[in-house]
């Protein structure tokens, strides 16, 4: 396996990105598109999630695929990026056909950004047009770190962002993984200066900082986070995407399988304060000549990718006025 040529989740062919993020509210949003319906199902294991139409993602649902899927800070407030979305898709004449009607099917996750220094005094709700705005964006190529959802995010001892990894697979399969990383838990290890996720880093693409350098159990220093802003604000959320051909049962075990990206890469992970959620969606380009070794291989790509994809964001994240973390470079001195 190795990365893509972007190392981007769009090197998943057909699929695109678009961010739009305001640095005075100190959040954004993620949008994840292609110009057809993509097969789509979703992983939670995070005890306090915020979602929108992740119901019809369960591969007993009748929706046969979606137009999009949104990421976006603002806890509660984030999940009318969907509506942005949906709009700006059906005013394209795209969504699901009913006779005469089409309704875009735009499933949504947020994460929480609203004590991390911002100006949250908003008249009306930003995040309907944030989310138009990140879907007119969309396209191939997209910056990481303090971008779209991942612009006010936080980790435990630093500020989090927007990540993502790619992995091309023996047979041409290509695996992606698209991630804000908001969470309770921590991304380096107790010294501060290495990545839990060093393991499966692939060249320097987050810094070549190498492993912890003494082995076995270490106590965690106390959450910055917890003073910085708030022990309940938090929450990873990420989309992992295949061009290979996948039904919706099969989405969900790769949504499934991702989440071991966040258990590698996030000390701790899944806890009753996070929200942890990966969407799984495919493309579709793809078919599986053997669909149960090649999903197991889909499934474990998409967790190193996720792993990769979380320290990317928190290494990629850039320092701002206000900010009440700092950036792990920051810290490093570089």
């Amino acid at each position: 396996m190795r990365p893509g040529p972007l190392n981007l989740i769009t090197d998943v062919p057909g699929l695109m990105v678009g961010n739009a993020e305001d640095s005075f509210l100190k959040s954004g949003v993620s949008v994840v598109t292609a110009a057809a319906p993509m097969v789509a199902s979703v992983s939670v294991m995070g005890g306090a999630p915020g979602t929108r139409e992740t119901d019809l993602l369960a591969p007993d649902k009748t929706a046969p695929g979606v137009d999009a899927l949104v990421l976006s800070g603002g806890s509660a407030f984030g999940l009318a990026a969907a509506q942005g979305v949906m709009d700006a898709l059906h005013e394209e004449g795209r969504g699901f056909e009913v006779f005469s009607a089409r309704v875009p099917i735009v499933p949504a996750a947020i994460l929480f950004d609203l004590l991390n220094g911002g100006d949250k005094h908003w008249g009306v709700n930003p995040y309907p047009a944030l989310g138009r705005q990140a879907l007119a964006n969309a396209g191939s190529s997209f910056k990481l770190g303090s971008r779209g959802a991942g612009c006010g995010a936080q980790t435990a001892q630093h500020k989090g962002g927007l990540g993502s990894a790619s992995l091309v697979l023996e047979g041409g399969i290509t695996v992606g993984a698209l991630v804000a990383v908001n969470p309770m838990g921590s991304v380096t290890t107790p010294s501060g200066r290495h990545f839990w996720a060093a393991p499966f880093e692939i060249g320097e693409e987050f810094g070549g900082l190498g492993p912890e350098p003494a082995p076995g159990f270490h106590e965690m220093p106390e959450s910055r986070k917890a003073g910085a802003m708030a022990a309940l604000g938090n929450t990873t959320i990420a989309v992992v995407a295949t061009d290979a051909q996948l039904d919706k049962g099969q989405a969900h075990r790769m949504a499934v399988a991702a989440q071991d990206g966040i258990g590698r890469a996030i000390l701790p992970a899944h806890s009753p304060l996070d929200g942890d959620l990966v969407f799984a969606c495919s493309t579709g380009g793809r078919t599986l000549a053997d669909p149960v070794r090649q999903l197991a291989q889909i499934g474990h790509a998409a967790s190193l990718c996720l792993a990769r994809a979380i320290a990317r964001g928190v290494w990629e994240a850039t320092p701002a006025m206000g900010d009440t973390l700092p950036t792990l470079r920051e810290e490093l001195g570089l």
